[in-house]
């Protein structure tokens, strides 16, 4: 009797519906419960009501959930490669795995943490930690749910911003900030003393700088289609006229998204890795916490670009597509609307952000086991012959979009795009060199006669 007794609860608890009822209605519901009892202090009210205190306390939120995020990202990662490839992921920790990520932790915690005797020692510890901090640099400009009117606040109240730092070069910050991932690699290579993981971070320098073009000139289209760096600004753009720039400007969308691959080192894009040939690359003398911190700096690096492209490309936290969500006064000026500053409305943007974030970490996930790694040499030839000349022609065309105000109208910046497509394809037809995987430049290989040998 207590078998079945126990056997029925575990079914319960492994039942899909309870998931759905935990995630869709349960969690949503206590958080707004759990943030409406905690808003009523009056403490609570002064600290969010402040210019000063409430970006930090996003910050600090955000921080919060990045970091969680990183853990729940090494679990979907395993459970989503399991489903790719059609075999079991984790599930003997917890209820169908979930409690995996702890276990990782702990492993990383309670593993001897091994320094090779032959390693630049300051610089091989350094390494990790450049990798995590520059990964978790980023998120401060985000512009995560808009702004909020707290209903303690006075109704003349400047709405406050849900971005922790508004930058007016908030699109150059994520760059530079982004592009400083590459020292950590690079660091630990040269500081291993191993010929594999030199040669890695050897790999990652070549990778990262090469993708970090097509990368600037994607960003520079949205610019000159923007008029601004500022994301905030791109994000109210595309929920004041309802049209997500990803309709407007898709080939600009995906070099960025081919170059969050590169930047991030995922695959295809991770020769610096490539067990196969490096035996881990950069990372091979690294263990315990000190190499957790590169992939959690990989995840952190992940969710930031997603959020990223999100802003830039998918309306940031606009809900949904083709809905206006800003009112346009008669002198052009844009101005949110009151429904739009409630805090019920922030929870809202807030999540729908998240789930454009979840949904393009899913994408980075699939590609991974879905597309073989590139070659080296395939590597920098899809870099500099072909992302780069095609971001150039964007950036040239656009320009002309610009000096006739065309560059929001709809059938100009598609017929751009469309343009783009049909002059890469054109000159690829013209090449006439085969489209291949073979690396043609090898030397022939001398063939003896077997009584030679």
């Amino acid at each position: 009797m207590m078998d079945l007794t126990v056997n029925r609860v575990e079914r319960t608890l492994r039942s899909p519906l309870l998931l759905l009822f935990l995630v869709v209605v349960a969690g949503p519901a206590a958080t707004v419960v759990g943030i409406w009892t905690l808003v009523q202090w009056s403490v609570v009210q002064q600290v969010l009501a402040d210019p000063f205190w409430f970006p930090l306390v996003v910050m600090g939120t955000m921080l919060f959930i990045i970091l969680n995020g990183c853990a729940v990202c090494i679990l979907a990662e395993r459970k989503i490669a399991s489903f790719t490839q059609d075999r079991h992921g984790p599930n003997r920790v917890g209820y169908w795995g979930w409690l995996q990520p702890i276990a990782d932790g702990l492993k990383f915690f309670l593993k001897e943490d091994i320094t090779p005797h032959h390693v630049d020692k300051p610089i091989f510890t350094l390494a990790p930690i450049v990798a995590m901090i520059t990964a978790l640099l980023g998120f401060a400009i985000i512009p995560w749910a808009g702004y909020v009117v707290w209903p303690w606040m006075p109704a003349s109240a400047t709405p406050l911003s849900t971005q922790a730092a508004a930058l007016n070069i908030g699109v150059l910050w994520i760059v530079a900030v982004g592009s400083l991932g590459v020292y950590g690699i690079v660091l630990a290579g040269y500081a291993s003393n191993n010929k594999y993981s030199f040669y890695g971070g050897m790999r990652a320098t070549a990778q990262m700088i090469s993708y970090e073009l097509p990368i600037g000139l994607a960003l520079l289209c949205m610019l000159l289609a923007t008029g601004t760096l500022r994301l905030d600004e791109m994000v109210n753009q595309q929920a004041a006229s309802g049209i997500w720039y990803i309709f407007l400007y898709p080939v600009p969308f995906l070099l960025l998204l081919i170059g969050a691959f590169a930047e991030g080192n995922r695959a295809p894009f991770d020769l610096a890795e490539a067990e196969q040939e490096l035996v881990g690359g950069f990372h091979t003398e690294y263990s315990s916490m000190r190499f957790a911190l590169f992939f959690l700096g990989e995840y952190a690096h992940m969710i930031t670009a997603s959020a990223f492209i999100a802003a830039i490309f998918l309306g940031g936290w606009a809900p949904l597509p083709f809905v206006s969500f800003y009112s346009t006064l008669p002198d052009g000026t844009i101005e949110p609307t009151a429904w739009n500053v409630s805090w019920w409305a922030m929870l809202i943007k807030f999540g729908a952000f998240l789930a454009k974030i979840t949904v393009l970490i899913a994408f980075f996930m699939f590609i991974r086991w879905t597309i073989p790694r590139f070659r080296f040499d395939q590597l920098m030839r899809i870099t500099w012959q072909g992302l780069v000349p095609i971001g150039i022609l964007l950036v040239a065309l656009i320009a002309v979009l610009v000096a006739f105000n065309l560059q929001r109208v709809w059938w100009a910046a598609l017929g751009v795009n469309l343009l783009t497509i049909v002059i890469t394809l054109l000159v690829v037809a013209r090449a006439g060199s085969p489209v291949t995987g073979r690396q043609t430049d090898l030397p022939t290989p001398e063939v003896r006669p077997a009584a030679a040998r």
